[in-house]
């Protein structure tokens, strides 16, 4: 990305919306982009409030809570809307693959994609940087915050390829998912995980956080590396955990992913 010194710092906003949503907003000298507003109203509000001219709209996948504000917020302002290739999307202007980029002139900012199918077949991620020294990644419902996405259109294994890409990202990446999940996620990683001190330290904050009504996001890559089974499939005891919870010898990361999965989906 190319930095303007002179200009402020971008400011990210976790927009709630839905029971447990966030709309993620980026904005800087009065223009704003969004990821996923899949309701128009909370952005309109936040967008008329701060005065911010919407320039641009990402998203990552077709589900309606993602893109259900997307032609209406485009009708009103005009936005740029981008997304990814191979999905059936209400209205988009900028299709998008693994290597495109995203370069928004106005709010000096830029994004790479990633392909991460899994949770849909199309599921794309933006990653780039806040400012100079802020690496940040929108990820949609594929990774979470002590979890990943339900497998609706994909396997385990594109699951745990997507979920590889994104552990590659730098230790210090913001991790902007779409849902506010990380208390049941992480009441079921103790399960997984009883004994790992970082997990427990983090269930404490997360707590405390929601509790103050505060959002539990975004998380990092190096926090979600220290304390999400899902990206430990090879860690020994998240896959001994697994293997006793299936109660059979499992051979491959895949194998410990699928087990993984699966428990968290009955939990």
């Amino acid at each position: 990305m190319v930095s303007l010194p002179n200009h402020p710092s971008a400011k990210l906003v976790p927009v709630p919306a839905f029971t447990d949503n966030y709309i993620w907003l980026v904005c800087r000298n009065g223009r704003a982009m969004v990821v996923d507003p899949g309701q128009a109203e909370p952005i309109q509000r936040y967008l008329q409030e701060y005065q911010l001219q919407l320039d641009a709209i990402l998203i990552t996948h077709h589900h309606p809570d993602h893109v259900g504000g997307v032609a209406e917020l485009k009708a009103q302002t005009g936005a740029t809307v981008y997304g990814p290739l191979g999905e059936t999307l209400p209205v988009c202007d900028v299709r998008l693959k693994e290597d495109d980029t995203v370069t928004l002139a106005g709010l000096d900012l830029s994004f790479s994609v990633l392909d991460i199918p899994g949770h849909t077949a199309g599921h794309i991620a933006y990653f780039g940087y806040l400012d100079d020294a802020r690496p940040i990644v929108f990820c949609g419902d594929t990774l979470f915050s002590a979890g990943c996405g339900r497998l609706f259109e994909g396997t385990p294994a594109q699951m745990l390829n997507s979920l590889g890409k994104l552990k590659e990202l730098p230790l210090e990446t913001l991790v902007c998912c779409a849902h506010e999940y990380t208390l049941s996620n992480l009441r079921w990683a103790l399960q997984v995980e009883p004994c790992n001190q970082a997990l427990q330290h983090r269930w404490e904050q997360a707590q405390q956080l929601r509790s103050q009504g505060r959002p539990t996001l975004p998380s990092t890559i190096g926090t979600e590396l220290e304390t999400n089974p899902f990206l430990r499939p090879l860690q020994q005891s998240v896959a001994s955990a697994a293997s006793a919870h299936a109660a059979k010898d499992l051979d491959s990361a895949v194998a410990v992913f699928t087990v993984l999965r699966e428990w968290k989906n009955n939990a």
